[in-house]
């Protein structure tokens, strides 16, 4: 019971509209997406009870503004369970390309199988129930390297440090998701580690969900990602965060979390960071 209890039933998203007529660049990658399904089993404990919406939501919102591929992210509430992504994968092969939570122990011929599958990276989550650890990158990253996976980071501003350090360790490309929850109110100190992590090449960083980061107004979150955009641009991933979970009280808009987005990067950095830098981390074979 205490394990249900602590996992609250996160709100829908809103329903999809989009009256601005809003379009991204061109070949535009959604680097961070989750998909979910009635039918498979959810992990406990766990952090939160999401809504049933899968791919064929997700190719909706794709359509409406102009999407041309996504990235699945495998979501902690099913833990090593890399079904419901996997079927997805198969259901769009040549729009999609996924992130997944492995035990660390897996063998080199599933490894192979989740490559041939369209699988490009492993998700390390210090911030939910039923993830895997900073140990199990180090124990991973070795393994990955030579298919030309990446690791994936939710961490905070804390551990930006550690994984700029695994990365170089490891000579393999990061990712860390949602501008590492850095506190958009006191934005400085923070965001001057994450540029320090991102000058050797390796780290790169997702620019989405704003509506995660304390402290988020549109203003701070634009300085934020305008100053990312300038100084390193090729480093940055968008990504929608959609279905939004972890939301219990409000849901953004699509279409104003969108317009944001393009609001905030400035335009001669838009193809680079909604369309070449996602295609080169994910899309290369």
């Amino acid at each position: 019971m205490a394990d249900t209890e602590d996992a609250p039933l996160c709100l829908p998203p809103r329903p999809l509209r989009n009256p601005r007529g809003l379009r991204l660049p061109e070949g535009t990658c959604d680097s961070h997406l989750h998909v979910f399904s009635a039918g498979a089993p959810l992990a406990s404990p766990r952090s939160y009870t999401p809504q049933m919406r899968g791919i064929e939501d997700w190719v909706a919102v794709a359509e409406s503004f102009g999407i041309a591929r996504g990235v699945l992210v495998q979501p902690s509430v099913y833990g090593l369970d890399n079904h419901v992504l996997l079927d997805a994968l198969a259901a769009h092969p040549a729009q999609l390309r996924g992130v997944v939570v492995v035990d660390p122990a897996i063998s080199d011929a599933e490894l192979g199988t989740l490559d041939r599958a369209g699988v490009r990276g492993i998700r390390i989550n210090l911030r939910n129930k039923a993830g895997i650890g900073l140990d199990a990158a180090a124990a991973l990253a070795p393994r990955i390297r030579a298919r030309g996976w990446h690791l994936q980071f939710q961490v905070g501003p804390d551990a930006i440090d550690s994984v700029a350090a695994l990365a170089a360790r490891h000579d393999i490309a990061a990712v860390i998701d949602h501008l590492a929850f850095m506190p958009l109110d006191d934005a400085p100190r923070p965001l001057a580690t994450l540029q320090r992590a991102l000058d050797d090449g390796r780290v790169h960083v997702k620019i989405s969900a704003p509506y995660r980061l304390p402290g988020t107004a549109p203003d701070r979150y634009r300085s934020v990602v305008g100053a990312l955009a300038a100084s390193h641009p090729d480093c940055l991933l968008w990504g929608s965060d959609w279905p939004h979970t972890e939301l219990f009280e409000t849901v953004p808009e699509e279409d104003d979390l969108i317009a944001l987005a393009l609001d905030a990067v400035p335009a001669e950095a838009q193809r680079r960071v909604f369309v070449d830098n996602p295609a080169l981390l994910y899309w290369t074979r």
